[in-house]
């Protein structure tokens, strides 16, 4: 009242509300972003462009800022994965359906390190990590194993796997050809993103060069035989588990996804042919307007990017969809109980940004992977946020916030210096070789673990709020050594009882493929229904291709 009294206009309201700030009493705290972004204490109209309508659209229309669909979850809600993997290939799989008959509507693998590095069970890099951080799959009798009971063709099946990722879908298909289900109609998504695995990850194989050849390769193939599938998850993911800023997430995964788009050009085929079936992975951190101003800048970036850049003319092709994993690096060993509500903030900001598939944590991931009272917690959060919050209700209810409009502004900005000084390097692989995205990461986890360590920044039950002599007692699953033993039993029997001869025929013509440039699914398939191994097509793919070593970043 005393503002409308005082003041005659819009700009003295507002000039008298700030003099009433600076006058008033302020926390000592840090009022940034997560990422360092500086925040006003309140928005006004003033922070936002005025074309507001022009610029972020309506669900579902160009650029997609509010989402790729017109009623989004009132039409479909997402789908709801968790992330499942290890032991055997029998102990994921009675996982797998545990978790389907509680109401998940997707799977995702976790692979354990051995299969992730492309190593069979017997190699020596192997001894001690099987099944233990996810299940162990080599050849084509283990993945008929993991999907045992569950039809191929009508569930989708999501894989977290990159550098041997082309062997791992022959398998896949192979196994569904078993069942009788056509590659034409598997549903599901393969991570296959190479590039994030030199910038954050570090599970390579080949070298870059090399290994964009096998993901053109792959992106070919499924294009003209897999329509369904997505062929790449362009992943932001393991780059703010790295320690990235948001900013640098969105700018490092998009750029990333330009890449690919490029590949595919430069491979002949046409932008709208596979770029709507490139999809992409975000991280869902506790700053919860922050991601949500994340997801909306990705969509739109993305939209303008290859409609006015790549000459998309296919509105599919211009539409960002996303899957969505909570923070594993937010979640504390300390009061694991809370990771809780750590998660369900983190997966509430996923569902309110519009994403289309979601993973939410369980509260014992930080001490080892998770129970199935830990998981099923973390299912049930995901159906709570669906069904009791009234969330889905609305499309973007956000949009239009002057906060919300402005960080999403920002984001895009900040993104787009990011992409220029990329091609200013020349491109992203060039980037990589010189290790920038790396330093970039290394400096803001840096900068986060100081504001931590000089309790700048809070984290509940690390550094504030933190319970003396604290006894965690919350039970675990344990990997013994079982799954290990099995596995190399199971490959010494494979060995013994097929073709050696027809193995080393179908392993060279791999071999022959990787130097003569004929597209590799095809010869990798026949090897995988005829029991090569997963860590021999590699070793006949280094063969021509070698291996890649690191430079050194500091």
């Amino acid at each position: 009242e005393n503002y409308f009294m005082s003041a005659s206009n819009d700009n003295d309201f507002l000039s008298s509300w700030r003099n009433d700030v600076n006058n008033s009493k302020t926390r000592t705290f840090s009022f940034d972003t997560l990422s360092g972004h500086q925040l006003d204490v309140c928005y006004f109209p003033e922070n936002i462009n005025q074309e507001y309508l022009k610029k972020s659209g309506f669900p579902g229309q160009f650029p997609f800022t509010r989402g790729i669909h017109p009623n989004l979850y009132r039409g479909k809600l997402w789908t709801m994965r968790q992330f499942a993997g290890f032991g055997t290939p029998e102990e994921t799989n009675r996982r797998f359906k545990l978790l389907l008959e509680k109401g998940q509507t997707g799977l995702s693998v976790a692979y354990d390190m051995p299969t992730l590095m492309g190593y069979d069970p017997d190699h020596s890099l192997s001894l001690g990590e099987v099944g233990k951080c996810g299940v162990s799959v080599f050849h084509i009798d283990d993945m008929e194993l993991l999907f045992s009971g569950i039809n191929l063709g009508e569930v989708s099946v999501s894989q977290t796997i990159n550098g041997p990722a082309i062997i791992l879908l022959a398998f896949y298909i192979a196994v569904a050809e078993r069942q009788g289900v056509n590659a034409k109609n598997l549903k599901g998504t393969l991570q296959n993103d190479i590039l994030k695995e030199f910038i954050a990850q570090k599970e390579w194989i080949f070298p870059p060069d090399h290994s964009m050849r096998i993901i053109t390769d792959m992106l070919s193939y499924c294009t003209s035989e897999m329509p369904l599938y997505n062929t790449i998850s362009v992943s932001g993911y393991h780059i703010r588990e790295a320690g990235s800023t948001a900013a640098q997430e969105l700018a490092f995964t998009l750029s990333d996804g330009f890449t690919y788009i490029e590949h595919g050009l430069n491979a002949g085929l046409d932008v709208d042919s596979f770029a709507p079936r490139i999809s992409f992975f975000f991280n869902s951190h506790s700053d919860f307007f922050e991601e949500i101003a994340k997801y909306r800048a990705a969509r739109r970036i993305w939209a303008k990017k290859l409609k006015y850049k790549y000459g998309a003319k296919n509105e599919k092709s211009m539409m960002l969809r996303f899957h969505t994993q909570t923070a594993g690096c937010s979640l504390t060993a300390q009061q694991p109980e809370i990771n809780i509500a750590r998660t369900s903030f983190q997966a509430m900001a996923a569902v309110l940004g519009g994403t289309q598939s979601l993973h939410t944590n369980s509260m014992d991931e930080t001490l080892a992977l998770p129970s199935e009272k830990a998981a099923e917690i973390a299912l049930r959060t995901q159906q709570l946020i669906a069904y009791e919050t009234g969330v889905a209700n609305v499309v973007d209810p956000l949009g239009g916030s002057w906060f919300i409009e402005k960080l999403t502004d920002e984001m895009e900005n900040k993104a787009e210096e990011y992409f220029k000084e990329i091609d200013d390097m020349g491109g992203v692989i060039s980037a990589i070789e010189n290790g920038y995205q790396q330093r970039e990461i290394g400096k803001s986890a840096s900068n986060f673990q100081n504001n931590v360590d000089k309790n700048e920044r809070v984290v509940v039950g690390v550094n504030d709020f933190i319970n003396e002599n604290e006894d965690i007692d919350i039970p675990i699953l344990e990997i013994d050594t079982r799954a290990e033993k099995n596995q190399m039993e199971r490959l010494i029997q494979i060995k013994s009882s097929r073709d050696s001869t027809l193995t080393s025929n179908l392993l060279d013509s791999i071999t022959k493929a990787c130097k003569n440039g004929d597209n590799l699914v095809p010869p990798i398939i026949d090897a995988a229904k005829n029991y090569c191994t997963m860590g021999e097509i590699v070793e006949a793919m280094k063969l021509e291709f070698g291996e890649w070593t690191e430079n050194s970043v500091f």
